[in-house]
């Protein structure tokens, strides 16, 4: 199995060299990874320069390389230059990824980019720090991102999964993503010379809906959660649909041109 290891913090992250040590005992692994810190970048693409694909020796024993640019950008010049990627894992990040801040996570771009491909794609993410405020040992987790990996790995119905670990995880779970709150604010200062700027931060949540990725993590569980590229809404589509029939050609007809425009 050739398993590709990207991620949006940067090829110097400790949580990259642990996802990848971990990941290359279920097949050949390949990292490529941005050359600087990516967090938030969502799914962004350079498209105005070029881009570098660079050789790196940050993990030991393990085939590393660094791009100049998003974690997208990374999945793809990692497939381009790998013929037969299997499987993308993306993380582990530096700092969870849940509910409405999947949105813009560079770390499950990474994994949605591979998806594109017609790769299964997995994002990790754990936090940034530990209980005690200090840098987390990430490859203590590694029995449960074995775990994790024994399960999506086998089974190919995982398709797009985010996956979030507490640091001292108590199981694994079946979760949906938390949407009915968002957490991102904006917070006004002044820079020294008395300029007007702007933080764009997070506040914290406290209540939850049960089944939630944010419920389990509360609750110490490894929330995984799988994930679809299609944003239909197709209940208030099949409701508006209904409601407002518009011009569009009957089903039988779209269906044909579809068929149509396949190749072969």
């Amino acid at each position: 199995m050739r398993i590709l290891v990207a991620n949006d913090d940067g090829i110097h992250s400790p949580g990259i060299a642990a996802l990848a040590r971990v990941a290359s005992r279920f097949g050949k692994v390949r990292v490529v990874a941005p050359d600087i810190e990516q967090s938030s970048a969502s799914h962004a693409i350079t498209a105005a320069r070029p881009l570098t694909y660079r050789s790196a020796t940050y993990i030991p024993g393990i085939e590393s390389w660094r791009v100049n640019g998003t974690p997208a950008d990374c999945v793809a010049l990692g497939v381009h230059h790998w013929d037969h990627v299997d499987v993308v894992l993306s993380g582990i990040n530096q700092g969870v990824n849940l509910g409405n801040a999947i949105w813009h996570s560079g770390t499950l771009a990474a994994a949605k980019q591979a998806t594109l491909f017609g790769i299964r794609g997995f994002a990790f993410s754990a936090p940034s720090v530990d209980a005690d405020g200090k840098d987390p040992d990430y490859d203590a987790l590694a029995p449960h991102v074995e775990r994790v990996l024994d399960v999506l790995l086998t089974d190919r119905r995982a398709r797009l999964v985010n996956v979030n670990f507490p640091l001292a995880p108590r199981g694994i779970t079946w979760t949906r993503q938390a949407v009915r709150h968002y957490d991102g604010r904006v917070v006004p200062s002044k820079d020294p010379m008395g300029h007007e700027h702007f933080w764009f931060t997070v506040a914290p949540i406290e209540q939850v809906e049960p089944g939630t990725d944010l419920w389990a993590m509360q609750r110490g569980y490894i929330s995984m959660t799988p994930l679809s590229l299609d944003l239909t809404d197709q209940q208030a589509l099949n409701r508006l649909t209904a409601a407002q029939p518009l011009d569009g050609p009957p089903v039988e007809e779209a269906t044909e041109a579809v068929m149509e425009d396949e190749p072969g």
